[in-house]
């Protein structure tokens, strides 16, 4: 799970929540996602301390790597999680609201893909370790994963989940009905409140 520091997340709902408002959505969409892991081992990939921190409170291991960057902190963290033994991962990013039962995303020896709801982002990603396989996250993520996976012949699955498929990076997407139905209240996020905030 890769996890940006809270204090700098979520710049782009600047127009509706102020700086204290989005780090608090950053903690709590990480702590949705944590818990969808379920009995599964969980492991954060971070550059901040007082995100290591938070992961060291809630049981989980921390991966870190300052500097590197998203692409390269989650393609170390999988080489990582490969020497420790481990033989599949399952890869969530942290601001998925409505997160859920990630063990349902393995399917063994299969690259699985999630799209986000616009088929742009890879939300979650789940895969062997023992694939040769690079992240590559950015705009039009989806479309590489699935063009390097395919190029690369390995088995690849793509999970349309409408769950999954809800991430929070723009004023928009917290007016989704879904992802309005689970925000917390102590978030001015109404939909009234968030139409007076984007006049």
């Amino acid at each position: 799970m890769p996890v940006k520091a809270f204090a700098d997340a979520k710049a782009r709902l600047g127009p509706v929540l102020s700086p204290t408002e989005r780090e608090a959505l950053a903690r709590w969409t990480a702590e949705r996602v944590l818990a969808a892991a379920g009995e599964l081992p969980v492991f954060v990939a971070c550059d901040s301390e007082s995100v290591a921190d938070w992961a060291t409170a809630h049981a989980a291991t921390v991966l870190w790597h300052p500097g590197v960057g998203l692409n390269a902190a989650v393609n170390y963290s999988v080489a990582d999680l490969r020497s420790r033994g481990i033989d599949h991962v399952v890869v969530a990013h942290g601001d998925l609201p409505r997160a859920t039962n990630l063990v349902d995303v393995i399917s063994p020896g299969t690259l699985t893909l999630v799209p986000d709801a616009r088929d742009d982002g890879t939300n979650v990603a789940a895969l062997p370790t023992a694939f040769n396989f690079e992240f590559e996250y950015g705009a039009r993520s989806f479309q590489r994963h699935l063009a390097r996976a395919v190029a690369a012949g390995l088995p690849v699955g793509i999970r349309r989940d409408a769950l999954l498929a809800l991430d929070i990076d723009t004023p928009s997407d917290l007016m989704h009905p879904l992802v309005q139905e689970v925000l917390p209240s102590w978030l001015p996020t109404t939909r009234v409140n968030l139409t007076h905030r984007l006049r």
